[in-house]
C-alpha cells in the first residue's frame, strides 16, 4: 500500500517543498508594511487576515485572506497539473484515485505548514486556516463549501473568529466521511484539523477565560 503511494515520478516530489515555499510567503506582513506597521507587533501579533483587519483595516485584511488562501489552492493545483502531465507523458495510465489523493493531500499540508513554520519568519507563522480553507477548496470543492457555511453559522451566532475556524475545521473530516470521500482524504483532512488547532491552542485558553477578542474588536 505505502509502496503505491511513494511510487509516483520524481518531478511529484518536487511539488511538496514547492508548496512549502508557497505557503511560506507572509502576505499578511507583506500587506500591512506599506501602512508603516509590523503586523507581528500589534494586536494578537498573528500574520493572518482576523489581526489585520483589527489592526489594519479591510482593505488589507481582504488581500491577505484571499492570497492566504490561494497559497493552498495553487499548491494542489500544481501537484495535479504535475501529477497529469507527468502521467501522460510517460504514457502510463492516469495516476489510480488514492495515489492522487494521497499526494494532493501532502501538497496542502505541505502548503499550510509553510505558513505556520514560514521560511521567511525563522519557521513562525500563522494559524492556516485560510491557507487551509484554501487546500481544501481545490481537494473538495463540496466540503469547502459546507465548511464555509459552518464557519459563517459560528461567527455570526458567537462572534469569535476563533472558535468559529476551530469548530468548523474539526467538521472536515466528517463532512469528508458523509461525502464517501477515500479514506486518504479523510486522513488528510484529521491531519490539517489538528494542525489548525494546535495553532490555536491559546485561542482556546483564552476562549475559556473569556478574554478571547470578538470579531470587529480592536
Amino acid at each position: 500500500m505505502i509502496e503505491n503511494l511513494l511510487n509516483v515520478n520524481s518531478l511529484v516530489y518536487l511539488t511538496v517543498p514547492l508548496a512549502f515555499f508557497l505557503g511560506s510567503i507572509p502576505f499578511g506582513i507583506l500587506f500591512t508594511r506599506s501602512k508603516g506597521i509590523d503586523i507581528r507587533s500589534v494586536g494578537s501579533r498573528n500574520i493572518g487576515a482576523t489581526n489585520v483587519l483589527r489592526s489594519v483595516g479591510k482593505t488589507p485584511a481582504i488581500l491577505t485572506l484571499l492570497c492566504d488562501m490561494l497559497k493552498g489552492t495553487i499548491a494542489v493545483l500544481i501537484c495535479k497539473v504535475v501529477m497529469a502531465k507527468v502521467s501522460t507523458s510517460t504514457g502510463t495510465p492516469g495516476s489510480p484515485a488514492m495515489v492522487e489523493d494521497f499526494w494532493l493531500g501532502i501538497a496542502g499540508l505541505s502548503a499550510v505548514m509553510g505558513h505556520m513554520f514560514s521560511l521567511f519568519l525563522s519557521f513562525k507563522g500563522g494559524k492556516g486556516v485560510a491557507t487551509g480553507f484554501g487546500v481544501i477548496l481545490a481537494y473538495s470543492p463540496a466540503t469547502a463549501g459546507i465548511t464555509l457555511i459552518i464557519w459563517l453559522l459560528v461567527a455570526w451566532q458567537f462572534k469569535f473568529s476563533s472558535l468559529a475556524a476551530i469548530i468548523s475545521i474539526s467538521t472536515m473530516p466528517f463532512i469528508l466521511a458523509l461525502l464517501k470521500a477515500s479514506s486518504v482524504k479523510i486522513t488528510m483532512s484529521v491531519i490539517l484539523a489538528a494542525l489548525v488547532i494546535y495553532k490555536h491552542r491559546s485561542n482556546i485558553k483564552d476562549l475559556i477565560g473569556g478574554s478571547e477578542s470578538k470579531i470587529g474588536s480592536r
